[in-house]
């Protein structure tokens, strides 16, 4: 029975709802108290708490709605990506219309091919085009798809159509967010508005620090002028305005050979393994230590990304015990300004060129 064929006398007066109210937040007080005897129970908790508060704050219909289905599809993404957490995995960007025919096509089937064969797994909007591309090239069992519902030029491509491991998602925030949230590096091809936000998207948040350094490459073919245009335009219009910094232009790299763009992603994971902060220190974790010789040049050449003190060279911190798979890896920490992530970039690959 809906709303309207409820009898008016059935209806919940002002009293009722209020009684309603009282007797639902006591409800999830009592399950947001037992949940914290669970693991992450505490954070499900305050889900539930804030929840609770958009029927205090009589939160507009269509606002619920939002939120709901926000929360639906990252709790059912967070899922389907779990059991690879562990892989490293390269998000693809590039036009929807090209053309099989096209030399950008043909570079992206080469390209996601070789990804693969490096041990990464390739996701993209699992659309037509660049995205078809990349995905073919990898094969459907190192392939993520993060398809987006509209109402025209987004078909689900082939390789991934069928796959456990597509998404479909209502918003762009939301997909969005699982491409910076599980990509260990980016790919650009040449694409319309689509590609071009999401790599502005990838820059902000890497410029920013909301999102961890990770490289982003633009392929083009041999002489080709969509990035080097591309380029040209940020240079004259950002930089020389003082709108980025020079340090910016680290966050990405230009190339227009395959072979090149491989080595530019892998490079950056020679060395670097992650990052994160604790205590207030940006800690790197690397596969090797700096030798005190590296400390002593890293501490002149970088001493602009300090605040105060030095870098330092040492084991995992206290806190860091619940990472297991990473307890081993040695760290460099350094209180970092948060300001020059393209300076980061560049130590990061001076650590990289170390070893």
């Amino acid at each position: 029975m809906s709303q309207q064929e409820i009898p008016a006398s059935d209806m919940p007066n002002a009293a009722g709802s209020k009684e309603l109210m009282t007797e639902a937040l006591a409800l999830a007080e009592a399950l947001v108290e037992s949940l914290y005897a669970l693991p992450e129970g505490d954070l499900v908790g305050r889900i539930i708490t804030n929840a609770m508060k958009l029927l205090r704050d009589e939160t507009n219909r269509g606002d619920v709605k939002l939120i709901d289905i926000s929360l639906a599809e990252l709790r059912y993404a967070l899922k389907i990506f779990a059991p690879y957490r562990e892989i490293r995995k390269i998000s693809v960007f590039g036009s929807a219309r090209t053309d099989p025919a096209a030399t950008d096509y043909v570079a992206a089937v080469e390209f996601g091919q070789k990804m693969a064969q490096r041990g990464w797994m390739v996701t993209t909007g699992a659309g037509g085009g660049i995205m078809a591309a990349a995905h073919g090239g990898a094969g459907a069992e190192p392939s993520f798809g993060l398809a987006i519902r509209l109402p025209f030029e987004q078909e689900t491509n082939r390789y991934i159509a069928n796959d456990p491991k597509l998404i479909n998602f209502n918003y762009f925030f939301t997909r969005k967010l699982m491409f910076m949230r599980t990509s260990h590096a980016i790919a650009l091809f040449p694409g319309g508005f689509g590609t071009l936000d999401e790599g502005f998207e990838a820059l902000t948040l890497i410029q920013t620090g909301k999102s961890p350094p990770v490289p982003i490459v633009m392929l083009d073919k041999p002489g080709g002028q969509y990035w080097t245009q591309w380029q040209a335009y940020v240079q004259s219009q950002l930089l020389d305005r003082g709108l980025i910094s020079p340090s910016d232009l680290k966050l990405y790299k230009i190339v227009e050979t395959i072979d090149e763009a491989v080595e530019e992603v892998c490079t950056f994971y020679k060395n670097f393994h992650s990052m994160r902060y604790v205590k207030g220190k940006c800690v790197l974790r690397l596969l090797k230590a700096p030798s005190a010789e590296l400390l002593d040049q890293l501490n002149v050449r970088f001493a602009r990304l300090l605040t105060e003190g030095t870098f330092e060279s040492g084991p995992a911190f206290k806190v860091e015990h619940d990472e297991h798979a990473l307890i081993e890896l040695p760290r460099l920490y350094f209180s970092f300004n948060r300001r020059d992530l393209g300076g980061l970039r560049e130590l990061i690959d001076a650590l990289n060129a170390a070893v």
